[in-house]
């Protein structure tokens, strides 16, 4: 093919000597050349234009087209190729595909979404969203998303799941981020946002409804499977992901604990917060200053969804039931609505328990994750019921005879455990024995002999008072000290010798 020098050569020539073969003697090529050139100047067609041929797929254009607009560009070449030689086509595949680009390319030129700039201002609209985080001990974690449109400002809050309960709390911990709320609040039509769509009009959840009435937002949703409706947090789930999700371009290592992924994204903050934005030119922190004063305040409490799932306290047992676990509560719960919830993953994971009372809401408890048959318990939420022993039995005076025994003391206590434990027969005649005893002997002694009864196994009728006499009798010892000693003196041999009073008369 010749260039476009060299074409202008080949009719400077022809100009010049008026002959093609003089011409095409001078230029060095065909007069057959120099005749199409001339005739394609003489025609105003441009210089080394192509000559347009006639191409196998030609004839099956239209039919290309009307695949292609059927499927609204989204057709596969393969397809194509199998219905056009269902229809006589003989050509390659290799050719259906050359015509299938071109003419999709058509197709997208006239059906291509035209994008205008969005100028916000500030304090209107803050947009979230959700993106896949990384596996923690094999547990699945997501990752919330929000970003402030005027500003840029990015939040990233990760989340175990994205029930009703964590999205509401990570949108309070977001508004006390930024300082305050939005007036809109636009998101993708989810379940705990969109119930339903009627006539393409979304119906909102009850539970949205409260919580944007709590905060004085309004929540707004995108037009089904179009995001984007919410192109700027769709970038920022993107660069979340990148940056904090372990992949094997960003070669980061996998996270231990839950609480390391938090620490990671308070440094994804702090870095995409604090740098220059490509658009604005300024860092989303110091927008975000001014910005704040266009937010509106929020109030100092919580929503009450985003404490969790809400428990009733039974009247007599301070124990929740939440994922086939249950949880103790403080007992002046009893009876009382208290709020359940989770936070973190793995050995991290952790179910917090809300009571929100007239002093607003406080967490009452924080258990490790409990297994179903294996309940969570704190001993402080049960005052004056200690752990059950198998054996120990409290001892607690039914009638005025038992009462009149056991005031006796320990020993006496401790006799009716063990008499009872060794089956002692007529234990209520040996009773009343011991207190006509103690009576008579005293009740110290009656308790030490009823103690030591007890030691020794001694339970039949009798021993009591046998070891009572026992125990009464005197025993005279005698001994040695440095002043006394043990060994018999002579003062009984003194009178060996001496006249008796009677030979003294006679």
């Amino acid at each position: 093919m010749k260039s476009d020098g060299e074409i202008m050569e080949i009719l400077a020539a022809y100009d010049l000597t008026g002959s093609l073969r003089a011409a095409a003697e001078m230029s060095g090529c065909s007069h057959h050349t120099v005749a199409k050139h001339v005739a394609a100047r003489d025609a105003g067609r441009p210089i080394a234009e192509r000559a347009v041929r006639e191409r196998i797929t030609d004839a099956f254009l239209p039919k290309i087209e009307e695949l292609v607009e059927r499927s609204r560009g989204r057709i596969r070449a393969d397809k194509v190729h199998e219905t056009l030689c269902l229809l006589g086509y003989e050509g390659s595949e290799r050719s259906t595909r050359r015509a299938v680009g071109q003419v999709k390319a058509a197709w997208r030129l006239g059906h291509t979404r035209i994008h205008r700039p969005w100028i916000t201002e500030p304090g209107m609209w803050l947009q979230y969203d959700f993106g896949d985080g990384p596996r923690i001990g094999g547990v699945k974690t997501i990752l919330f998303v929000a970003w402030l449109a005027w500003s840029r400002f990015r939040i990233v809050i990760p989340l175990r799941d994205r029930t009703a309960p964590s999205v509401f709390a990570a949108l309070d911990r977001c508004f006390r981020l930024i300082g305050g709320a939005p007036t809109y609040v636009l998101t993708d039509n989810e379940k705990t946002v969109t119930t339903m769509h009627v006539a393409g009009v979304p119906v909102r959840n009850q539970q949205t409804l409260d919580f944007a009435r709590h905060y004085g937002v309004s929540v707004l949703t995108c037009q089904p499977a179009d995001p984007a409706t919410k192109g700027g947090v769709e970038a920022s789930v993107k660069l979340a992901k990148a940056d904090i999700v372990p992949t094997d371009t960003n070669l980061l290592a996998e996270y231990a604990t839950f609480a390391a992924l938090e620490a990671a994204c308070e440094a994804f903050m702090d870095l995409v917060n604090h740098r220059e934005h490509r658009v604005t030119r300024r860092k989303p922190s110091a927008m975000l200053a001014e910005e704040q004063p266009r937010l509106h305040r929020i109030p100092d409490a919580a929503h009450t969804v985003a404490f969790g799932l809400s428990r009733t306290v039974p009247a007599n047992t301070p124990m929740v039931t939440f994922e086939n676990g249950q949880y103790s509560v403080p007992a002046h719960l009893l009876g009382a609505r208290v709020f359940v919830r989770t936070h973190g993953t793995g050995v991290d994971e952790q179910v917090i328990i809300v009571h929100h009372g007239p002093a607003g809401p406080v967490e009452v408890a924080r258990h490790r994750r409990a297994r179903p048959g294996s309940p969570a318990i704190i001993d402080e939420h049960f005052p004056g019921s200690g752990e059950k022993i198998p054996g120990d039995y409290t001892v607690t005076a039914r009638t005025a005879a038992e009462a009149e025994f056991l005031a006796i003391g320990d020993g006496a206590r401790t006799w009716l455990l063990e008499a009872a434990a060794a089956g002692t027969a007529r234990m209520n005649v040996k009773m009343a024995e011991a207190v006509t005893l103690a009576k008579i002997a005293g009740t110290a002694a009656v308790d030490r002999a009823l103690g030591n009864a007890a030691v020794n196994g001694r339970f039949a009728h009798g021993d009591l008072a046998s070891i009572l006499n026992a125990g009464a009798r005197r025993t005279i010892t005698h001994a040695a000290g440095e002043t006394r000693s043990l060994t018999q003196g002579t003062a009984a041999w003194s009178a060996l010798g001496a006249p008796t009073a009677k030979e003294d008369t006679e």
